[in-house]
């Protein structure tokens, strides 16, 4: 769960990526029952985002279970491994990059959910409100948090993933800038790279 205002922002944000990806997913989705296009990497990636988006609106609004961290750390597991595939059909060095990105992001939202845990140990008193993050003691005992320091090597995992998910940002950006085309579609990635970095940031407090 995400203190005021983070959790307004992040929700306009993932919003965006949300709506943007669904568009574009029904786009793509009517096309192919038309028998104009065939299904490929861009659907999966639409719905990949779609999900991301979701899920990232209710983790900042809410403390999850366990089994629900679980649940969807399974889900973008095998997400993740059903994107690996399209990097060697990337036509483009660019479209590559991109689908490295995705992968990236998605190894990123694995790693925060399975992870919760540790990144919100001694989130309690210790930490003042606008750090961004609630601060009650009963609140993090409902979610099954264990208030302790964060473990060194979580700290480094996590550093490592905000710096990735800051790169795929600067990409998309560019991306964005220098395309001609999908400048829109481009744009929501960056947001939900800017998205994951600040999420990852804010859960480790």
């Amino acid at each position: 769960m995400i203190g005021s205002p983070w959790n307004l922002i992040l929700t306009l944000a993932f919003a965006f990526t949300g709506l943007v990806c669904a568009f574009d997913l029904a786009g793509r989705l009517g096309r192919i029952r038309r028998k104009q296009a065939r299904f490929g990497g861009e659907i999966l990636i639409d719905l990949n985002h779609l999900l991301m988006s979701a899920a990232m609106i209710w983790m900042a609004w809410s403390m999850e279970s366990e089994l629900a961290l679980w649940v969807q750390a399974g889900l973008f597991t095998v997400l993740t491994i059903a994107l690996l595939p399209s990097i060697r059909r990337g036509e483009t060095a660019a479209q590559r990059v991109d689908l490295v990105g995705h992968v990236l992001l998605n190894a990123a939202m694995v790693w925060m959910l399975a992870a919760m845990p540790l990144l919100m140990a001694g989130m309690g008193m210790s930490h003042a409100p606008e750090a961004g993050m609630t601060t009650r003691h009963e609140t993090v005992a409902d979610a099954g948090l264990t208030l302790m320091s964060t473990p060194a090597w979580a700290d480094a995992i996590n550093a490592c993933f905000v710096v990735l998910s800051v790169a795929a940002f600067g990409w998309w950006t560019y991306r964005s800038i220098a395309s001609r085309h999908h400048r829109l579609h481009v744009a929501c990635h960056a947001v939900m790279a800017a998205g994951m970095a600040a999420m990852l940031l804010l859960m480790n407090g």
